[in-house]
């Protein structure tokens, strides 16, 4: 088991969202997590149209879990946050109401179909303000899919990519698990994380997806995208260099390259 992992999906907050119902389902999801290694969780509510993100709201909910266990796990906050024309604009007036622990990461989500044309440009101006935007779940998006040309576009424009830990036991189909691994392949990934919403419908799986990174691509991968880098996003610190992300023309190539220490954290 890998110990002192960072979870920095994770929808653990009560009533908030489509996650648990109660505290007492935001506690066994804590304790699961506990339990497989994990010391420090981001809670990400989603913030889109069928939810609205009460930054307020979940801090309490955050005490009221802290209250339960303890010292045991460290609990930061950011958010699910929606790619919407309104979301954004709002972005733009206060972006430490959506980042994690309101630092310069952002967890970005597409809707399943349909990517506006414009959103290139958005990232660019995202990324100019200080934001650095970290795609949720790509392998999961239905047009991203049939189409990851953009993808890799965003990641070289400075976008960091996350894949959920289920996608990599075929939780989601094994389109959602090539995709995984292709990226993975890549080196077009940055973070790991479980996006656990309950026990029953959708567990935390971090350690089991180290071990499944470790054997497949080794120690170092797998604690740089369970470990290191998210514990990076939580503090908002630099990520160490990254592996350059290949492209089918060089695949086969692997350089360091050191684009993301450019990036300060505020």
């Amino acid at each position: 088991m890998a110990y002192l992992m960072f979870d920095i999906h994770y929808h653990l907050l009560y009533g908030l969202d489509d996650g648990p119902k109660t505290i007492e389902g935001s506690v066994e999801l804590a304790e699961a997590s506990i339990a497989e290694g994990v010391t420090h969780i981001v809670c990400t509510p989603h913030a889109n149209d069928t939810y609205t993100f009460d930054r307020e709201l979940s801090r309490q909910r955050i005490e009221e879990i802290n209250d339960i266990v303890g010292g045991r796990l460290s609990l930061g906050l950011g958010c699910d946050f929606h790619l919407s024309p309104k979301n954004i604009e709002d972005l733009y007036r206060d972006s430490s109401k959506y980042t994690i622990n309101g630092k310069q990461y952002l967890l970005v989500e597409f809707p399943d179909y349909g990517i506006s044309p414009t959103i290139s440009g958005d990232f660019y101006l995202m990324i100019a303000s200080g934001v650095v935007p970290i795609i949720t779940h790509p392998e999961r998006n239905r047009t991203l899919a049939l189409s990851s040309g953009r993808l890799d576009e965003w990641v070289h424009q400075g976008c960091l990519v996350q894949i959920t830990a289920g996608s990599l036991m075929g939780r989601f189909g094994k389109n959602a698990e090539s995709m995984s691994h292709r990226l993975l392949k890549q080196d077009s990934v940055h973070f790991i994380s479980s996006d656990a919403h309950s026990l029953g419908g959708r567990p935390p799986a971090l350690a089991q997806a180290h071990r499944i990174v470790t054997d497949r691509y080794g120690q170092e991968t797998a604690d740089r995208l369970c470990i290191h880098n998210p514990r990076a996003a939580f503090f908002g610190e630099n990520l160490l260099p990254q592996p350059a992300p290949k492209t089918p023309k060089d695949e086969g190539r692997r350089s360091k390259w050191n684009f993301f220490g450019l990036l300060r954290g505020r």
